[in-house]
């Protein structure tokens, strides 16, 4: 009989689920590549979506950010525990991984799913197929309610700021912003007892 996701991911040790995360973040480049090649005029036509603006990245990219993690930390402390449950999965990437690499994990989640769902989904097919089909990708949250409608709206949401700036870099720091902060969190009040591993060990 296969083994359910749940089952899988605990049968790895801390070091090869970290090692999935790479690995599934790689490929999701490759998709997005993939369907750029063929839906994009030119690799022009999709620059353009990366444009350094700073006070646009900080201002809306951090502000959302911010709003967000406010608004999890708020939820987290008036509803029960068992609704934030995701089987421990984001405990054992986070918290006890160092600063420098739990920088470097949040940093290539975010540009890579950001270019596929926003740089290329939804440029392609729209904000409401990005943010269903990024939704589904979180395949551990679909038994989850809670989680599960808590991903649909921060992508819906990431979307609209897509939609507002057409800035790649806007969505990409926010994205990184909520996992990082969010990791520091779980990092915080999970790991404090761990000594963190060494950069990509």
């Amino acid at each position: 009989m296969a083994k359910s996701q749940q089952e899988l991911i605990s049968s790895m040790t801390d070091a090869e689920l970290v090692k999935n995360l790479y690995v599934t973040q790689l490929l999701i480049c490759f998709i997005a590549l993939g369907i750029g090649f063929f839906t994009f005029d030119s690799w022009n036509s999709f620059l353009q979506f990366f444009q350094l603006d700073w006070s646009s990245i900080l201002l809306y990219g951090g502000g959302t950010a911010l709003l967000v993690v406010g608004g999890d930390i708020l939820l987290m402390k008036c509803v029960p525990e068992h609704l934030y449950d995701d089987g421990g999965i984001n405990e054992r990437l986070f918290a006890n991984r160092s600063v420098p690499h739990l920088v470097l994990i949040c940093l290539i989640v975010a540009c890579s799913e950001e270019i596929l769902f926003r740089g290329v989904i939804q440029v392609q097919f729209g904000l409401f197929w990005a943010s269903i089909v990024f939704a589904l990708v979180h395949i551990r949250y679909l038994k989850k309610w809670f989680l599960f409608i808590s991903v649909v709206f921060l992508s819906f949401l990431i979307g609209l700021l897509f939609w507002w700036t057409e800035n790649l870099y806007v969505t990409i720091f926010t994205h990184f912003l909520i996992d990082f902060l969010l990791g520091l969190q779980i990092r915080k009040s999970k790991g404090e007892s761990a000594q963190p591993e060494e950069l990509m060990q």
